[in-house]
């Protein structure tokens, strides 16, 4: 179910995060090992969307930096910073980006004659200075906790200009394998996670992945829209629920 999820809007860490913590392991150690696992499913959903990275290569090239490096910034936060902290900013962060991605319709129609795209829903002249900002905002936040990136990303990306959500759907995964990636290179080299945990969230996540791609590529956007915004409404609830 995670790694469908996380094909798609993104969020399955609050399934997996809170099956591990509810099996007993300690929350640093469950959030490392559930980080190890969504590399390997991100690379899943990635192949069924690949055809939709065509013409992407600048967005790939220049976000895939400040993914990599808020990743590992993240990362290391989350080992020397108290939880509680970040436990009360995700709901708001995660209901700020469900909002933005609702929204993003509306603005992107109103910014559409500023931010000028292709025939395939790609922004032509993108503010690459903001774009940088808010990718290495969203990585470092990953790489500390990282559910919701997903859906961040794709807030970030229609407030920039892209109005194909199958094209915006293949770049996040792109940023989200370096994200989780770095992230759990660093958790591993650390110590601060379970093998056996690890290796089974990754099979979930592969086969859960690979199957939803499949899928999503042939559901309508308007879909796809609706399913990630509803997504993110439960995720923020879940978190601002568990938090009282």
């Amino acid at each position: 179910m995670a790694g469908a999820i996380n094909a798609i809007a993104g969020g399955g860490s609050l399934i997996t995060f809170p099956v591990l913590v509810w099996l007993g392991r300690p929350a640093i150690l469950a959030n490392a090992t559930n980080t190890v696992s969504l590399a390997p499913g991100s690379i899943a959903a990635l192949w069924g969307f690949r055809r939709e990275l065509t013409g992407l290569r600048r967005w790939i090239i220049w976000l895939s930096l400040p993914s990599i490096a808020g990743g590992l910034i993240g990362a290391w936060l989350l080992l020397r910073t108290p939880e509680r902290v970040f436990d009360w900013l995700v709901p708001w962060l995660i209901a700020f980006a469900t909002a933005l991605f609702a929204l993003s319709g509306p603005i992107t129609t109103a910014l559409r004659s500023r931010t000028p795209v292709t025939a395939d829903g790609i922004p032509q002249h993108p503010h690459w200075a903001s774009a940088i900002a808010y990718q290495l905002f969203v990585s470092i936040y990953g790489g500390y906790f990282g559910a919701g990136i997903g859906i961040m990303m794709l807030a970030g990306l229609a407030l920039m200009g892209f109005t194909g959500i199958h094209r915006m759907i293949a770049v996040r995964n792109v940023y989200a394998i370096w994200i989780n990636g770095i992230a759990a290179l660093y958790f591993i080299a650390s110590g601060t996670v379970n093998p056996q945990d690890a290796l089974v969230l990754t099979a979930g996540q592969v086969l859960g992945s690979w199957g939803s791609a499949a899928i999503a590529r042939r559901l309508p956007p308007n879909v796809v829209r609706a399913f990630v915004v509803a997504v993110g409404i439960s995720m923020a609830l879940g978190l601002f629920l568990r938090s009282r």
